[in-house]
């Protein structure tokens, strides 16, 4: 059975196409730089422009499933222009995913469309499930319009479920690849406050998560991808120093962040406390529930 992704080339894509194509399932990953694609054994790539079906859309024909995972990432300094890009490569990117399918003769059966938990906005200590509404910040207005933009495919017949990310943790990349310089130079710490809530997971429960929702026919709709235990940004940091044997008591100040990434400071600075309710209600078991023992296990080369 063949499985698309778009931004398959990322820290999320190239893993899930890995365990997709390990299972038995035909990959294929859509790039804009296919020559430049470092993808697992086996996982094929086909090139598109990041915006339309062009060249693509037959590929969508009699497909078993579609991961939209495509959007230009956050974690640079805001301007106004990169809030543009930012929000128009994901918009782009849904509406291409539509006209493949539109244009299908035997349409996929499922879309996974990416998210975030961002589309809570900031909740303080508030603990979320999917029911919740959305929040009215950027990234909230972000992940609204971003889960609406392939929304059409399911008047097509398409079952379509909603992933709401939280921070994904492996030791290659995302935030904590970020993180672990600092903390290993003795000078890592909580940012801002610290009292902001981190809605972690691990990877390979994402990917597994992922998988999980693709193959089971009654999935529709949202879910939070996050452990069932958030942790405030301080107790994540705690943690972090713990498992490395350094210290976490310095603090990043607020003004610093700012400086840094504009606007997008905020991202780093406010959070949620999400939980995984429908996952954990479908009957899905994380290997890694508690932030410890993921850490742990990421980490175990550095003990």
């Amino acid at each position: 059975m063949r499985v698309l992704i778009t931004g398959g080339t990322g820290f999320l894509g190239r893993a899930l196409a890995g365990r997709l194509q390990e299972a038995g399932y035909e990959v294929i990953v859509l790039s804009r730089r296919p020559e430049q694609a470092r993808l697992p054994p086996g996982v094929q790539v086909a090139r598109w422009d990041g915006r339309t079906a062009t060249g693509w859309a037959h590929l969508a024909d009699g497909a078993f499933a579609l991961v939209n995972l495509a959007g230009e990432s956050i974690g640079q300094r805001w301007t106004e222009a990169t809030k543009r890009r930012i929000r128009e490569s994901r918009l782009n990117a849904g509406h291409a995913i539509v006209a493949a399918v539109a244009a299908a003769r035997t349409k996929p059966q499922v879309l996974l469309q990416a998210s975030a938990v961002g589309y809570y906005g900031p909740r303080g200590d508030e603990r979320l499930a999917e029911d919740d509404p959305p929040g009215n910040d950027f990234l909230a207005r972000l992940a609204v319009d971003w889960e609406a933009s392939t929304q059409p495919v399911e008047a097509m017949g398409v079952r379509r479920v909603i992933l709401r990310t939280g921070v994904v943790l492996e030791r290659d990349g995302g935030a904590l690849a970020r993180l672990l310089l600092p903390f290993r130079l003795f000078v890592g710490g909580p940012l801002g406050s610290g009292r902001q809530g981190w809605s972690w997971i691990h990877r390979a429960d994402w990917v597994e998560a992922v998988k999980f929702l693709m193959e089971r026919p009654d999935a529709r709709g949202p879910y939070n991808l996050t452990a069932p235990q958030p942790v405030s940004n301080a107790e994540f940091s705690r943690v972090l120093g713990r498992v490395l044997g350094r210290p976490s008591w310095l603090p990043v100040p607020a003004p610093a962040l700012r400086l840094i990434f504009g606007e997008g400071a905020d991202f780093l600075l406010t959070g949620q406390f999400v939980l995984p309710r429908r996952l954990l209600e479908a009957g899905f078991v994380f290997r890694y529930p508690d932030l410890e023992s993921a850490l742990r296990a990421i980490l175990a080369r550095d003990r």
